[in-house]
């Protein structure tokens, strides 16, 4: 039996704000309970829900060390769907009612989380063979387990992965802050070790003394590695490339399933969606006040309303898109100029675009299964979930061939009859124009052959028992 050992700052149910809680709260269900005992460490925060404190179980208590001062470490236990769970207690560091306050509060919340996380341990007689870390916020594990760990007998031989989400967030603050909160020294603080950029980062530490690396795609691990996406440590990722692997996230195909989604005005599969996906559509139609029409194309978008997303390219051409035979609905917050701009075209062309400057969970649903294609023109993607969802709806993604999305959405190639989805190369406004005309014309002339993509799409398989295997390579790999 073998040890694994997550240790994240966010997971579902208890608590999310992006994808990263979805991988911690799912990937360690579908790991094989025979071979390996996995648990999982996240901080016990107030904005968790009541009906999750009220199962939880108290263990123990004690004080540590960190910033010069004692600090409380409360440990509370949950088994949830079979997966033992504690839950780090410290009402300074995690009060409040989201679980980022920004810098340079979250600094020491961090650093506190991470070295509470290893202290814990021998408490609740837990020895894990590896500590699977996820981003910035468990980056000082390694370094920690490295450093003050090691006189431990207990510590030695534990093995560590370091997994990015995303390279951009990185614990980034200047060198004698986080030298006092971690309370590290001056030996640690190089270019080869937690120096950036004459300040220090938290993720740098953990890349540079984990045993392994993995991030969310194969072609997201190569692009790293480039200076564009690299983020200041295109460097370090070259060096460690032996150690450095890319495994696409998955999905709940539980939660995600057009046959069961009681979300859905009618559920659907591989079989019979040419007749039943429709009646999803124009339910959303007449809900969102646009024309009812059950043959017009309609295009949806999911997502964070950012640049990174390639809002800006949208926003060039979304007059020329207005004039073609589609329909658009947009559900999504973020920057101010992206919002105001679906909200002036929604103005504009009231009944072919809905713009949905909110987020809802149930209206996600009926846009992945209402919705003919689905638009992702990323200017990064690491892994990216939405083209995930929309493909196992049968609902067609139109994607920039980047990162997670390069990996997932296979093109359609009419004279080979091959194909999953459409995607254009170059980060361009005219090129996506171009792909998203592609896609209408197969749509409105070939209905058989987009039909066909569609059975394609719907067949793959982007479940987590996919990822899980990988990862389960990945741990007897380190442990050989």
């Amino acid at each position: 039996m073998k040890n694994i050992l997550f240790v994240a700052s966010e997971c579902v149910p208890f608590i999310k704000t992006g994808g990263l809680a979805d991988v911690v709260g799912s990937l360690p269900k579908c790991l094989d309970k025979e071979y390996y005992d996995v648990r999982v460490i996240i901080p016990k925060y107030s904005s968790i829900k009541d009906k999750f404190k009220e199962q939880m179980t108290y263990i123990t208590n004690f004080y540590m060390d960190l910033n010069w001062r004692e600090q409380y470490v409360g440990i509370f236990e949950l088994e949830y769907e079979g997966i033992k769970f504690y839950f780090i207690d410290n009402e300074e560091h995690f009060s409040g009612d989201r679980p980022y306050a920004g810098m340079p509060w979250d600094l020491e919340k961090f650093a506190f989380f991470s070295k509470a996380a290893l202290s814990i341990l021998p408490v609740i007689d837990f020895r894990p063979d590896v500590i699977h870390c996820h981003d910035w916020q468990t980056g000082l594990i390694p370094v920690y387990l490295n450093e003050r760990f090691q006189g431990n007998e207990f510590f030695r031989g534990i093995k560590t992965v370091m997994t990015i989400h995303n390279l951009k967030f990185q614990g980034i603050w200047d060198m004698k802050t986080i030298k006092s909160i971690t309370g590290l020294s001056d030996y640690y603080f190089t270019p080869d070790k937690l120096e950036f950029r004459s300040d220090a980062s938290l993720l740098k530490g953990g890349l540079v003394y984990a045993n392994a690396i993995t991030t969310v795609s194969n072609t997201y691990a190569e692009e790293i590695k480039t200076p564009f996406f690299g983020e200041g440590l295109d460097g370090l990722m070259r060096a460690r490339a032996n150690d450095l692997r890319g495994i696409v996230n998955g999905i709940d195909y539980d939660d995600y399933n057009p046959e069961t989604d009681d979300k859905l005005v009618a559920n659907y599969n591989i079989n019979n969606f040419r007749h039943e996906k429709v009646k999803n559509k124009t339910a959303l139609q007449k809900e969102l006040g646009l024309t009812v029409d059950p043959k017009v194309m309609m295009i949806g978008v999911v997502s964070r309303l950012t640049d990174q997303k390639g809002f800006d390219l949208i926003a060039y051409m979304m007059d020329e898109m207005c004039q073609d035979s589609i329909q658009l609905v947009v559900l999504g917050t973020g920057e101010a100029k992206h919002e105001n701009m679906f909200r002036y075209f929604a103005w504009k062309y009231g009944g072919k675009v809905s713009a949905n400057i909110y987020y809802s969970d149930e209206l996600s649903h009926k846009i992945y299964a209402s919705a003919d294609a689905f638009l992702m023109p990323s200017l990064f993607e690491p892994c990216g979930l939405s083209q995930l969802m929309s493909l196992r709806y049968g609902t067609i993604p139109i994607v920039r061939e980047t990162g997670g999305l390069k990996d997932t959405v296979q093109p359609y190639n009419e004279y080979e009859g091959t194909g999953t989805g459409f995607s254009f190369a170059n980060y361009n406004a005219h090129e996506m124009l171009g792909t998203i005309r592609y896609a209408e014309r197969i749509f409105y002339d070939k209905k058989r052959d987009w039909n066909k993509i569609v059975d394609r799409a719907m067949a793959v398989d982007y479940s987590w028992s996919n990822s899980a295997k990988q990862y389960q390579e990945l741990y007897d790999w380190l442990l050989g």
